[in-house]
């Protein structure tokens, strides 16, 4: 793990996938699991402190970076004068997070951006598409297994929080085009979620863990 002190109240640190793993923790688990992902941000807390004197006193602001290799995270601590919060945080960032939030939302959120983002640019390279589509109604659902056939795609459906999603996995059984255009085709009937499977597995219901939509168009529309 790689730590640089950008001043007095910053640190950052790049970590890879690998370090992760090496430390004992799962690349998965750090995006969904609350205790784990604080755990591993603790931990390098604690590095921080003991290479670079770095403290944790008040709020902290927590910028959080998902590469394709590893994460990048900025730490920047808030210091408190008559009970007013000053940050001053040294690079661009679009919203203001203390450590009073969860540490695995903003993990997740983050995660999420850049894969959207990955996504939006056209750059798959040539791993595994993956997507979760959420539907306020079960009809919607339904109406999308109706019309839609996808072989050769996982796809799994879940209840959470209300909503029902899918989540499809792409292998490279087809071509970016083609993909783009199925993915294009479901989205006329629910949206793209900012929820990761790996919560929605831990936290909802499953419904259907295999051949979601052909399942739910031969139980509830044949």
């Amino acid at each position: 793990m790689e730590i640089e002190r950008i001043n007095e109240s910053t640190v950052k640190f790049f970590i890879t996938y690998k370090d992760i793993e090496e430390r004992g923790f799962d690349r998965d688990e750090i995006w969904y699991n609350r205790e784990r992902g604080e755990e591993l941000f603790f931990e390098m807390i604690n590095e921080a402190h003991d290479r670079e004197n770095f403290e944790i006193e008040g709020p902290l602001w927590i910028q959080v970076q998902a590469l394709d290799n590893g994460m990048e995270i900025v730490v920047t601590r808030g210091q408190i004068t008559d009970g007013n919060v000053k940050l001053e945080i040294p690079v661009s960032h679009h919203k203001d997070d203390v450590m009073d939030d969860n540490i695995v939302d903003m993990l997740d959120e983050q995660f999420h951006s850049s894969q959207k983002s990955r996504y939006a640019n056209g750059n798959h390279d040539n791993d595994e598409l993956e997507i979760v589509i959420s539907f306020k109604d079960f009809e919607d659902l339904l109406s999308l297994s109706e019309v839609f056939t996808i072989p050769h795609i996982q796809n799994e459906v879940y209840h959470f929080e209300d909503k029902y999603y899918l989540y499809l996995r792409f292998d490279n059984y087809y071509t970016e085009d083609e993909q783009d255009d199925m993915i294009s085709h479901v989205l006329e009937y629910g949206e793209e979620s900012d929820i990761s499977i790996h919560r929605i597995r831990e936290y909802g219901k499953v419904i259907i863990a295999e051949d979601g939509l052909e399942t739910l168009r031969k139980k509830f529309l044949s």
